[in-house]
């Protein structure tokens, strides 16, 4: 693989229904930013798309990022985050990529250099004619486990473990991950860490189990076990199987429909997308309901990590639909108080329901709906939280960590009404 910094990539898009991609157009560095050019042969067809309104409106001619931006959002959203980064460092340094800055590449070598099944329906390669999908090699859960953790060491990888976890390194995300194959569906595997001081991979299956549980449109989960580890499975709601091959659906997360970037994510608000989807969303009402109840339940659980590329929504080239919900991880905590991510109203992010009760009519939601969700939510964490966590085997250590101190903290109840009193687990 040549280390050469490229001076252009070609951006390969699925459009809706089908299974191949077609050449969209092509970015160039210029300036520190990069600009996106449509193709011609894709402006001349009938079924183009924009990539995303308004950041790449069908149209000739260099089209800059929006103001603030390097580079299109809707395009940062396909490249990898942290964990991509880093395999893709081990791929090209091996032992030295160990203590070695991401920035070290350029943006275009970590889009081009990344693996194909990424999340949506993008794709980049060095040439706008032939379609050359970088593909893995087929992997056990616990070759993949042992390539994650050799990554997370600095430890070079073996030809074969380095194709298959490579295939992965297009994932966002910060912890060890890779994209896999299982029955009829594809799968992100997510591992535990060598860092991790209590389970918490266990702990997103409990919470993604119970938003579930109590109403919420959450990804479907499984857990594995492999090698002695823990493994969760999320199922991929990006990609349609269908007796041709998979369809790819289009991906934009919340910063890029904000307008953000990750220097400007701690102005994300619940508020602001809330109006978006208010104004660009299929079925607004029901969606703003939607959001709400991934709201009050981050709160409840303590995922205070619930920044703003941890939502999403599919984009067909006209309108907005919400993906099902994922990354709900609980966060560790030492104390009471806790902000979320994203600001809830205002700008203020405390985590606590009464300032998500101010927050509801933004949602369309009066006091009396709002508190009925929130009792809903509650009811059903006290009532499945011990057969849940039963099903993951949690152990009575890592449970009594959970219980009251993510899931229902106390905290969470300051300053709310009688109505939203706290209950004993």
């Amino acid at each position: 693989m040549t280390s050469k910094t490229p001076e252009e990539a070609f951006v390969w898009v699925w459009l809706p229904s089908a299974v191949t991609p077609v050449v969209a157009g092509r970015l160039v560095p210029d300036g520190g930013q990069l600009i996106f050019n449509y193709g011609r042969s894709y402006l001349d067809r009938d079924n183009a798309i924009p990539l995303y309104l308004p950041e790449l409106p069908i149209k000739a001619g260099a089209i800059p990022p929006m103001p603030g931006l390097t580079i299109a959002g809707c395009i940062r959203d396909a490249a990898p985050d942290a964990w991509g980064r880093r395999v893709i460092l081990n791929h090209r340094y091996g032992k030295e990529a160990r203590d070695m800055d991401t920035a070290r590449l350029d943006e275009l070598s970590y889009l081009l250099e990344s693996g194909s099944d990424r999340i949506g329906g993008l794709d980049f390669q060095a040439s706008a004619t032939d379609y050359s999908p970088r593909i893995a090699q087929q992997a056990t859960l616990a070759e993949l486990l042992d390539a994650a953790a050799k990554v997370e060491a600095g430890i070079p990888l073996t030809p074969e473990l380095d194709n298959a976890l490579h295939h992965g390194s297009s994932l966002g995300g910060a912890r060890p991950k890779a994209m896999i194959e299982a029955g009829q569906h594809k799968w992100i595997a997510k591992f535990s860490s060598s860092a991790d001081t209590y389970s918490i991979v266990k702990s997103e299956y409990i919470a993604m189990r119970l938003a579930a549980l109590a109403g919420l449109d959450a990804a479907p989960v499984r857990l594995e076990r492999s090698a002695g580890k823990d493994v969760l499975l999320v199922r991929r709601f990006d990609r349609e199987r269908t007796p041709d091959g998979y369809r790819r659906r289009i991906i934009v997360s919340a910063l890029t429909m904000l307008g953000l970037d990750e220097m400007m994510a701690r102005y994300a608000s619940y508020e602001d997308l809330a109006e978006i989807v208010r104004h660009r969303f299929n079925q607004p009402k029901a969606t703003l309901r939607e959001l709400y109840g991934r709201l009050v339940f981050n709160v409840l659980c303590g995922n205070t990590d619930d920044h703003a590329r941890n939502h999403a929504a599919f984009w067909d080239g006209e309108t907005l639909v919400l993906t099902p919900a994922y990354d709900i991880c609980p966060q560790a905590r030492t104390g009471n108080e806790a902000g979320q991510a994203m600001l809830i109203a205002g700008q203020r992010r405390d985590s606590n329901l009464s300032l998500c009760l101010k927050a509801s009519t933004h949602f369309l939601l009066n006091e009396k709906e709002a508190i009925a969700l929130i009792n809903h939510q509650l009811d059903t964490v006290h009532e499945h939280f011990e057969s849940v966590c039963d099903e993951a085997a949690l152990s009575a250590v890592d449970r009594n960590l959970l219980q009251r101190r993510q899931f229902l903290n106390p905290s969470i109840f300051d300053g709310s009404p009688a109505a939203l009193q706290p209950r004993a687990f």
